[in-house]
């Protein structure tokens, strides 16, 4: 999971050396600030596969491949997560980010008691 998104970090023009004395941060602030926010999506899009189990159903050797829908709802997530982190002020610090993991852990929740 880390590689992938260090690859994705790279190619947006982070630097994702890590600190020495905790090398689970990264050195820049900004860097460590989108792995948050990426786990925070990943965590969020398996809750939403979890809560639509019919759209994942396949064979076995399909699920090991990202399928065009599987892949449309990790952008869809992706995407909600970043524009929630995007209203984020850069001195809320880690606060801020639990507050906007917490309004989306109460969005999901909304939705699947909707659906």
């Amino acid at each position: 999971m880390r590689s992938a998104f260090e690859a994705w970090a790279q190619r947006d023009g982070h630097i994702v050396r890590r600190r020495e004395d905790k090398p689970e941060e990264y050195l820049v602030y900004e860097t460590q600030r989108r792995w948050v926010i990426w786990q925070a999506a990943l965590a969020h899009g398996a809750k939403t596969a979890d809560a639509a189990p019919s759209k994942f159903a396949g064979a076995e050797q399909a699920a090991k491949a990202v399928q065009p829908d599987e892949a449309a709802v990790r952008n869809r997530v992706l995407n909600e997560v970043l524009d929630a982190f995007s209203d984020l002020d850069e001195d809320t610090g880690i606060e801020g980010v639990l507050k906007v993991i917490q309004s989306l852990k109460k969005k999901q929740k909304a939705t699947a008691e909707q659906a």
